[in-house]
């Protein structure tokens, strides 16, 4: 069975970002000009995803009036004759059948997927967390769904991180398949670095098999009094073949300050109308901070 759905939490109180976060949805804090959430919108588009839940929270109606049509915006950037901007705010809203639910209780990520069940039902679904935003060629969770159609099992997407970063993330303790194949053995949630069992990490991209929803539905809180995926896809992988795949491109924590920073800066340099002006601002701040 193909992949044609994907789940995207946001419901998130996002305090790493506070106080911009305080009223406004981290998800829509933009990188360059575009929000977040557009950039993983647009890679589950890209790999074709037909429809998007998207799981929200309290104070994040935002996101649903960003990717909805705006009347208002579009009949005066029409009589201002700015067609190239009025293709680009129709375009995002029609960018792909885009779903809402939401969560009502900050019980973590196990339990926002768990809130996903009636809308994938029985199929296997994509996961992309809006705290990961991935520069790659081929999009990110596109390669997961390549390997998802060769092993018709569990997928997570992974990455080597420093040893000492190990407690950010959930790690993997893995069988090897081939270079960037593993079979997974294990799972562990944000070990100390001298308990991790590698410097594998899941880093929020998945394809995982409908079999989970019974798994979170019995599920109890875990590290952080929340419902853990990380735990339920350890009990997955007790019951079916799972495997977690090294992928390529570059990934950006823009959940983290210094990440986010990282990505606006690289984003930017990838637009010509920045890249000139923004590499000589740089060389000067480098030469005045000598």
């Amino acid at each position: 069975m193909k992949v044609k759905k994907a789940i995207i939490p946001a419901a998130g109180f996002g305090t790493r970002f506070l106080p911009a976060t305080k009223a406004s949805p981290k998800e829509m804090i933009p990188i360059v000009d575009k929000p977040t959430l557009q950039y993983i919108v647009e890679e589950a588009i890209e790999a074709g995803i037909e429809d998007i839940l998207i799981v929200t929270g309290r104070h994040k109606r935002s996101i649903e009036d960003h990717f909805d049509k705006s009347i208002e915006l579009e009949l005066s950037l029409e009589k201002s004759g700015k067609d190239e901007l009025l293709k680009m705010v129709r375009d995002i809203s029609d960018m792909v059948r885009i779903h809402y639910i939401r969560q009502k209780e900050a019980k973590g990520l196990g339990h926002a997927i768990l809130c996903g069940k009636p809308f994938i039902g029985n199929e296997p679904f994509a996961v992309l967390l809006g705290d990961d935003v991935v520069d790659s060629k081929t999009p990110c969770i596109k390669q997961l769904m390549d390997v998802y159609e060769e092993k018709q099992g569990t997928i997570l997407g992974v990455q080597e991180v420093k040893t000492e970063d190990t407690s950010k993330y959930g790690i993997v303790d893995g069988l090897e398949d081939s270079d960037k194949i593993r079979k997974v053995k294990n799972l562990v949630e944000k070990p100390d670095p001298k308990d991790a069992p590698s410097n594998v990490a899941i880093l929020g991209r998945y394809i995982i098999t409908p079999q989970i929803f019974d798994i979170l539905e019995t599920t109890k809180p875990g590290k952080g009094g929340e419902i853990q995926l990380t735990d339920a896809l350890k009990e997955l992988a007790k019951r079916e073949n799972m495997y977690s795949y090294i992928f390529d491109g570059k990934r950006y924590d823009v959940g983290n300050k210094m990440g986010y920073l990282e990505a606006t800066i690289d984003f930017a340099l990838k637009r010509d109308e920045f890249k000139s002006d923004l590499i000589d601002f740089m060389k000067k701040k480098i030469e005045d901070n000598k």
